[in-house]
């Protein structure tokens, strides 16, 4: 259903109005995003965002810097506001989970990852480095202690030694990665991060977050499938496994909630590496 004018947020009216684009559904938002599925003058489906924080902004130049490649295609950007190509496939990683094709799902997830890590001939964008990512788990830990100091102790091992440097998208899960249609899948909402190229799949290991007894179940299984398809070492994955799951966990008890998901799938992944 195609947005009304007045049922628009003013936040959209410059980028309508510069870019000539009529609104092509209701808004929405994220944590930390705007949104406005919209078409072009020439009927072109696409999205318009406009960040809210420094993370989405950086995203938002690493978006440009992948020039389609692996990524939704930029359309336009100020700076302050990012028009992407709209994702119109039908498939779904998440559903292809559900189904009980996750190896698919996680092997489509490593190909396009292996799309954005790959090498480009222009200089990269200002991206923030991996330990300033990590800042809030040490303060969590100290305070929880725990499973929580555990993957701080990896955590700042891991930061340390790091290896295979290159640009990170971050927030690489099954609803990240879309159905392009004819352009395949591709990789939306980087976080704008550069570090060590295992990091990139430690996500994917606590998601789909809506599927919690699987993941946490799988995450053994789960990790030999992924690790052999991102051709990463299967204990340096575990490790930042666990360590990103204290994160995200950190990050959750600060805002109040409890993260049952993340805490168990750090469990897992400690009892894989036979942490004591």
């Amino acid at each position: 259903m195609t947005a009304h004018p007045g049922d628009v947020p003013s936040v959209f009216g410059p980028y309508l109005t510069r870019w000539t684009l009529a609104p092509d559904g209701s808004p929405f938002a994220t944590h930390s995003s705007d949104l406005l599925p919209v078409r072009r003058s020439d009927g072109t489906p696409a999205m318009l965002k406009i960040p809210r924080e420094a993370e989405e902004r950086r995203g938002s130049f690493l978006m440009t810097w992948w020039r389609g490649d692996g990524a939704a295609r930029v359309l336009a950007h100020d700076g302050d506001a990012l028009l992407l190509e709209r994702a119109t496939g039908r498939l779904s990683l998440s559903a292809m989970v559900r189904e009980g094709r996750d190896d698919e799902a996680t092997r489509i997830l490593c190909a396009v990852a292996a799309r954005l890590h790959a090498p480009r001939p222009h200089p990269r964008p200002d991206l923030a480095p991996l330990d300033h990512w990590f800042r809030q788990l040490a303060p969590a830990a100290a305070r929880y202690g725990g499973i929580l100091a555990k993957a701080d102790v990896l955590a700042r091992h891991l930061l340390t030694s790091q290896r295979d440097i290159v640009p990170l998208h971050g927030d690489i899960h099954h609803d990240n990665v879309l159905d392009f249609g004819p352009r395949g899948w591709l990789a939306i909402d980087p976080k704008g991060l550069v570090g060590e190229r295992t990091f990139d799949f430690a996500n994917i290991l606590r998601d789909p977050e809506d599927q919690p007894d699987f993941v946490v179940e799988n995450v053994g299984r789960r990790s030999h499938v992924l690790a052999q398809a991102a051709g990463v070492e299967r204990t340096r994955l575990l490790q930042w496994v666990l360590a990103f799951a204290g994160l995200s966990a950190a990050w959750i008890l600060e805002d109040g909630m409890t993260p049952d998901l993340d805490l168990a799938v750090a469990e897992r992944a400690a009892a894989e590496l036979a942490l004591p």
